[in-house]
């Protein structure tokens, strides 16, 4: 559980302390906030500018010196010179970041001595008290004038260290046992409460560690932003000249609501932000947090945004740093087409298109596919790459749902349509091979509302192709067992429902299942749908009231509407206005008391409408009427 900072108001200047273990991302998460911050934040660099010297130390070699040469009296004078020394500089800046506050020069002292001296924790914490027993007031109140927050891999010593080590390209015995020490120090201080906020890292990445930062320390000052990315996905799209990079961005900015941005331009904003002249010059994990700080800026600028591509990734060493800071917000998504349509596509020219892939490849470009969440080959129709794409942006947009199920005497049917549907399903889904993967009943049925006479049976089922066969026939043997019902049967196939390819009423199907107020009759073991987010339900039903409006009016004008039709649409545009008002009401009777209700109308008409034209007909006026007043103009 993380401790929470005070949230008292704080006075300038504001000293944050990260602490914690090696190679925990002390200096990376340092550095990322400051050069988010601007001139508002400031960096007080490393211990070793702050005591003349450790310049001998590091000539000697520091590692010797700490553990083999240096008396410890030296090693815990140099050290607690250091700190206070630093505590006492003056900064301009409001906020300023410490790597490594006072806690942990007890810390590092104690595991140094725990190692040199072959003492216990206990043992080591006193004498590393002892030894810097003279600094003890200007110590505690440096501390006082730090806001501590710690870093740690994970609470387990030994993992802690094995993870601390993993990072090291070589390790002595002597520092592999100093870290384990280490990290029985930094558990000890946490017990003691010497820390005002605990974050462990765990496998989580640079990003959501920098969040989690942010969150807990934006409290402490006005200019430090409260998040980092918080709930906003990334598609990064590769793949070398004129292998669709621009259109797919483009489709996801146009369908799918995704700012497109583009990496030269988060480089350099960054780097001009931060006074970097040449940024194409730098290290690639350098340029990375460029682009990682464009993002950010971009994304809080833009609070409500939730998806952006960027386009497009040449470079192999920035896209692998690029996955380990963003981690699952991040999809890498690589356009495969081969080079003889990249060729055609070339406005240039074929020469132009191979120059421009030499200059990508020697980037490492054509390697990205190897790193990447998704491979799309480009090479078909432009339909087949936007269903992708459409799959890719709607995975990350639609949880994935494992429905679960009920028995059919649940539906509370007519007996004879309880057997058909045992019958139906125990012969969809026997061995060798089910034909389906799910079905579910909807409509009035699914809500204990069927009426025999005026209620269809619709039935949803999700199969594939292959099956239709088998399905024709099963149904086809069974059709007299309905006793005059109609059947209402809807199919789609798993990859439709994953990519969006539905009608808005069969998105609203997957939104119940998804939600749980659709549960289906049967469904494959291990099967998981989408579950579309209300906001997108809602939006896409506008097209069926459009659709129902205009069919109310062709009913009208007949010169006898079918009543049940004319019911059924009528109740249709008052379900769909009520759902944009946030109220849902599956049963076509509800739904049109609550409407007429809400215009002040008499609610025996919808009763009446079943039988009596004259109902029908006012009540479909009274449901249109209401629809049309939400355009702009006079409602006729």
């Amino acid at each position: 559980m993380i401790s929470q900072l005070s949230s008292e108001t704080q006075p300038l200047p504001v000293s944050v302390a990260f602490s914690g273990p090696d190679n925990t991302g002390k200096t990376k998460q340092i550095g990322i906030l400051a050069r988010r911050m601007g001139s508002a934040a400031t960096s007080a660099g490393p211990l070793d500018h702050y005591d003349p010297r450790w310049a001998a130390i590091k000539a000697e070699g520091m590692g010797r010196w700490w553990f083999e040469t240096g008396p410890v009296e030296e090693v815990a004078d140099v050290l607690a010179h250091s700190y206070l020394e630093r505590s006492r500089q003056r900064f301009n800046a409001p906020v300023r970041f410490l790597d490594r506050g006072i806690p942990m020069l007890e810390a590092s002292l104690a595991a140094t001595v725990a190692v040199r001296e072959n003492l216990n924790t206990r043992q080591a914490t006193d004498r590393a008290r002892s030894l810097v027993a003279s600094y003890e007031s200007d110590l505690r109140a440096a501390e006082d004038g730090e806001r501590a927050l710690l870093l740690l891999h994970c609470d387990d010593v030994e993992e802690g260290t094995r993870r601390s080590l993993s990072h090291e390209a070589t390790v002595t015995d002597i520092y592999a046992d100093y870290q384990r020490r280490l990290h029985e120090q930094i558990n000890r201080l946490v017990a003691d409460d010497r820390f005002a906020a605990v974050i462990r890292i765990g496998d989580r990445p640079t990003i959501t560690i920098q969040d989690e930062v942010r969150r807990l320390l934006a409290p402490l000052h006005p200019a430090i932003p409260s998040r980092a990315m918080g709930g906003v996905h990334v598609v990064a799209l590769g793949g070398m000249s004129e292998s669709g990079k621009s259109m797919a961005g483009e489709y996801l900015r146009t369908h799918h609501g995704h700012a497109r941005l583009k990496i030269g331009y988060l480089i350099e904003d960054a780097a001009d932000r931060a006074g970097i002249a040449d940024p194409y010059r730098l290290a690639p994990v350098v340029q990375t947090e460029l682009i990682v700080d464009g993002l950010d800026r971009y994304c809080e600028a833009h609070h409500f945004l939730d998806s952006v591509s960027v386009e497009s990734l040449h470079d192999f060493d920035s896209a692998v740093e690029l996955a380990r800071m963003l981690g699952p917000q991040l999809t890498i998504t690589y356009l495969d087409t081969s080079s003889a349509i990249r060729a055609q596509r070339g406005t240039a020219g074929a020469q132009d298109v191979a120059d421009r892939d030499l200059v990508k490849s020697a980037r490492g470009a054509d390697k990205i596919a190897s790193i990447a969440q998704e491979v799309i080959r480009n090479d078909g129709p432009r339909l087949q790459l936007e269903r992708r794409l459409d799959h890719l942006a709607l995975t990350h947009r639609w949880p994935s749902h494992q429905p679960s199920t009920m028995p059919v005497n649940a539906l509370g049917l007519p007996v004879h349509l309880e057997s058909y549907l045992s019958e139906l399903l125990d012969r969809l889904t026997t061995a060798p091979q089910p034909l389906i993967d799910l079905l579910a009943v909807t409509g009035s049925g699914a809500r204990g509302k069927y009426q025999h006479g005026w209620s269809d049976l619709d039935v949803f089922v999700v199969a594939e192709a292959e099956s239709l066969d088998g399905m024709r026939r099963v149904l086809a043997n069974l059709e007299a067992e309905l006793g005059g019902v109609k059947l209402g049967l809807t199919v789609l196939t798993r990859a439709e429902c994953r990519t969006g390819a539905v009608t808005s009423r069969l998105l609203h199907v997957l939104a119940l299942i998804g939600s749980g107020g659709l549960v289906p009759l049967w469904c494959a073991p291990g099967l998981a749908l989408p579950a579309p987010d209300a906001a997108t339900d809602i939006d896409v039903s506008l097209r069926d009231g459009i659709q129902a409006a205009v069919e109310i009016r062709r009913q009208l004008l007949k010169g006898a509407p079918d009543l049940r039709d004319l019911y059924k649409v009528t109740a249709l545009l008052a379900k769909i206005q009520l759902r944009f008002g946030g109220i849902e009401c599956p049963s076509d009777g509800d739904a049109l008391r609550v409407l007429v209700e809400a215009r002040h109308h008499d609610t025996s008409m919808v009763s009446a409408a079943r039988t009596e034209h004259a109902a029908a007909t006012e009540l479909a006026l009274v449901i249109l009427r209401s629809w049309l007043a939400t355009l702009p103009g006079k409602a006729t």
